[in-house]
């Protein structure tokens, strides 16, 4: 059975650069092909979303030219196929999931305005696509950094310790054993928790914040155990900490090699795809690529 390519969405910007060489970096190490795609935007009205190769197979292209003269001399990279696509990119790219392992793209292209800390394309593919999607963010990204790290590569994940996503543990465990990287596992808990009681009422007993940091750990050692079984050559290491989950995934990207967060839930009331405001967050600020993991799908 063929291996799913890693594809890096590029489009001759800086930032597409960068994401192409995590891109080749990541399927050199999962023993993939890379697919190289630049979607070029001069469709026909009303088939933008479209997703058509684009005569004659991408030869000519000069943003794929200058790909190709890049990797020319590189030793030890894996099999590369060029592909040129027609359409609007925040329609096409989201597409692209449905054929991939993993999509990578740069946070920012030649499109939108360069002010913007996010570029839309980045921000559809990461909410709609299928596969994981990695976003490369531009060099430079300070960040509060939190306690230290430790020293070695280290992949980082945010738990719900109160609803886990699966999928997302899943592709954390995997990317930290192919980086030979220990694993950060970020469980945020809500702190200081409010309490409210209504005039008369007796005010509740304050919340143990001990307590709540250990029950907090606990669930979140237990929902791990299967990972740690099932990867015995990957060291995770639990942190509960209080407060903003965002700000604490934030602070653990300074010198991570990837930071991995959940899409979201589709919920009963929202059956479209959404992205969490942690996940945007994330996204806006972190100074490592971030990795956006769809939710698995559900089980009949």
């Amino acid at each position: 059975m063929s291996t799913a390519p890693v594809i890096a969405a590029v489009d001759g910007s800086e930032d597409s650069t960068r994401a192409l060489e995590w891109a080749l970096d990541t399927a050199r190490r999962r023993a993939a092909p890379l697919r190289v795609v630049h979607v070029r935007q001069y469709a026909a009205w009303g088939q933008a979303d479209v997703l058509v190769a684009a005569p004659p197979e991408a030869e000519g292209d000069p943003v794929l030219d200058e790909v190709r003269a890049r990797l020319a001399d590189r030793t030890g990279t894996p099999a590369v196929e060029y592909v040129a696509v027609e359409g609007v990119p925040g329609a096409v790219l989201p597409e692209l999931g449905s054929q991939a392992a993993l999509l990578v793209l740069g946070s920012r292209g030649r499109g939108g305005f360069a002010s913007l800390l996010l570029g839309s394309n980045s921000l559809a593919a990461a909410r709609d696509a299928e596969c994981p999607v990695v976003v490369v963010p531009p060099p430079g990204r300070q960040v509060h950094e939190g306690g230290p790290a430790g020293p070695g590569p280290r992949v980082v994940v945010g738990l719900h310790a109160d609803s886990p996503d699966e999928a997302v543990l899943d592709f954390a465990f995997a990317e930290a054993a192919l980086r030979d990287a220990r694993l950060q596992v970020v469980a945020a808990y809500p702190w200081p928790v409010q309490t409210w009681s209504a005039p008369g009422q007796m005010v509740p007993p304050p919340v143990d914040q001990d307590a709540v940091e250990n029950e907090t750990r606990a669930l979140a050692e237990g929902f791990l155990a299967p990972h740690r079984k099932r990867h015995p050559g990957v060291r995770a290491d639990a942190e509960a900490l209080p407060g903003d989950a965002a700000g604490h995934l934030v602070a653990a990207s300074a010198d991570a090699e990837l930071v991995v967060v959940g899409r979201h839930r589709r919920r009963l009331l929202a059956p479209a795809r959404m992205m969490g405001s942690v996940t945007q967050a994330v996204l806006l600020h972190a100074a490592s690529p971030v990795a956006v993991v769809p939710p698995a799908p559900p089980q009949e």
